[in-house]
């Protein structure tokens, strides 16, 4: 789990059968690491919120959402920006053996029952990289800036093209003198 830049572990033990809240922020030095990995000018801002919930006697839910401040590049006119990132987070884990197998876990139908749960590792889930891979997911890969339209660059006539240049002295080395 270390080799996330945000590393939030969370053992199944550690979570009751009532379930447990974690309220997470990220500090400057994790969101300069996040930024890097994300691909970003910066993350000025990044938090998240997770509700976990037991999945029978060996699994785990985690709900919640992931918010940030991201500051990118305008693909147009390749000014700084900020845009704002909230994304809803709602997964299932499950130790691998149990995966493997098939086994079914008990959980109620939501979102995260529809896609196979997640991998327990030791035991645990990184509530930290959970966090970063949906603020991944939720940044706007070609940003644009509001009022910011693209203009194309102006088509050339017909007669303004390199190959009218090449004929025009293609034409001149053939007169004779």
């Amino acid at each position: 789990m270390a080799n996330h830049p945000w590393n939030v572990p969370v053992r199944l033990e550690e979570v009751p059968e009532a379930g447990r809240r974690f309220e997470l922020g990220a500090d400057g030095t994790v969101r300069a690491s996040v930024a890097k990995e994300a691909a970003v000018d910066a993350v000025e801002r990044l938090s998240a919120v997770f509700d976990l919930t037991r999945l029978g006697r060996d699994g785990l839910r985690a709900a919640g959402r992931v918010r940030a401040t991201v500051r990118q590049t305008c693909v147009v006119s390749l000014e700084p920006m900020s845009t704002e990132v909230d994304e809803a987070i709602d997964v299932a884990f499950a130790p691998p053996s149990a995966i493997a197998s098939g086994t079914e876990l008990e959980f109620d139908p939501a979102p995260a029952a529809a896609e196979p749960p997640e991998p327990l590792v030791n035991g645990a889930i990184d509530l930290g990289a959970l966090a970063v891979e949906f603020l991944i997911l939720g940044i706007d890969p070609h940003p644009r800036k509001p009022d910011v339209t693209f203009a194309p660059p102006p088509v050339p006539d017909a007669g303004e093209n390199p190959f009218a240049a090449l004929a025009a002295l293609k034409n001149a080395s053939n007169v004779k003198d």
